[in-house]
């Protein structure tokens, strides 16, 4: 139990020091994707369920809930993307349980932006060719349970940018915690710190440039530019639940969150989930920008967010093998919003 207190204060120390909560930064770090959720079950509660997430979505939140899972896990997630602009992305991670205490996970995540119209300075309205860069990431985890109180968890994750003649690449570190108490585990506490790692900066020969020798010759040289270097988009997520449990077969779960962005505004927020016997739950959630004063400066998300699960049992002998559907929306300003689907196993 020491060990896992340390631990928490050594990730509140570290979350501290990245922790700027600078409105004047806000635009000047890359590699969004890292922030984006390809699972419905926690993109109903916009990603607030700190505390609670369990399984396979928790790499995307909270590493420390990874080994709350039965044995095995698999979860296939897919997204539209602010819908109207085309863009979507899918997921596949995989959980498993080692022993009594401890459980890897692997995760992958690709962006499909669609087909793009190539351009130039000379044809403004397109070549006729297109393309789609790649922006993909992949991510392995490991966590460990202490006496079913306090689980910890750490994730190393591999962040890709690409198009076919330049590219970028950066890793990143997660590290989260989760304590759970009361006489049925009712109150849950969870701290997480996202995206800690090097920086990014793109090259390749899409930065080289022709352009007349110094000396004055009558010939061209190539020349290599170098692209800026640009951070990730550190966050610290802090957040709590309390499960008000009825009976065996209702579960009313309220929860908060507070995430603490390094190039964004912080952002606060809560939700609620109903769930019946734990196989058919629904789920609301609202999350604001903290310090927004006008319209200009106000998120694509207008905040709310909902989604419903319905998980079945595959085998009568085994009651943890189940197959279920999520689904989430998040409404946004603009645009028709953000959709998900997900596909879950557990065997």
């Amino acid at each position: 139990m020491k060990k896992s207190l340390y631990f928490i204060y050594i990730l509140l120390f570290v979350g501290t020091t990245v922790w700027a909560g600078n409105p004047d930064r806000q635009g000047e770090s890359g590699a969004a994707q890292l922030l984006m959720n390809p699972y419905a079950r926690s993109a109903g509660l916009h990603t607030m369920n700190t505390a609670s997430i369990s399984g396979v979505e928790a790499l995307r939140l909270n590493p420390a809930g990874l080994a709350r899972i039965n044995k095995t896990q698999v979860v296939l997630g897919h997204a539209v993307y602010l819908q109207g602009t085309d863009i979507r992305f899918n997921a596949l991670g995989v959980a498993q349980r080692v022993g009594k205490s401890g459980a890897f996970g692997f995760s992958l995540m690709a962006i499909d932006f669609g087909d793009i119209p190539v351009t130039t300075t000379f044809q403004p309205e397109g070549t006729g060719a297109t393309f789609s860069p790649g922006f993909f990431n992949m991510a392995v985890s490991y966590a460990h349970i202490f006496e079913n109180k306090v689980s910890v968890g750490i994730t190393l994750c591999g962040v890709s940018e690409s198009t076919a003649d330049i590219g970028a690449f950066a890793f990143a570190v997660d590290a989260g915690v989760q304590y759970v108490t009361g006489e049925q585990d009712n109150f849950k506490f969870g701290i997480s710190l996202r995206n800690v790692g090097s920086r990014m900066s793109y090259s390749g020969q899409g930065l080289s440039t022709a352009g007349p020798a110094p000396d004055g010759g009558s010939y061209n040289l190539t020349y290599s530019q170098r692209a800026a270097g640009f951070e990730l988009p550190s966050v610290l997520n802090i957040g709590a639940s309390y499960d008000f449990l009825f009976g065996g077969a209702h579960r009313f779960t309220v929860l908060g969150n507070f995430a603490a962005n390094s190039f964004s505004r912080d952002q606060i927020g809560g939700g609620v989930e109903y769930a019946l016997k734990e196989r058919f739950m629904l789920r609301a959630a609202y999350k604001a920008d903290m310090g927004v004063t006008n319209i200009t400066e106000a998120p694509i998300y207008s905040g709310l967010s909902a989604g419903a699960s319905i998980e079945v049992p595959t085998n009568r002998e085994k009651k943890e093998s189940t197959f279920g559907i999520d689904y989430a929306y998040r409404a946004t300003r603009v645009w028709k919003g953000t959709h998900n689907l997900s596909v879950r196993f557990n065997f």
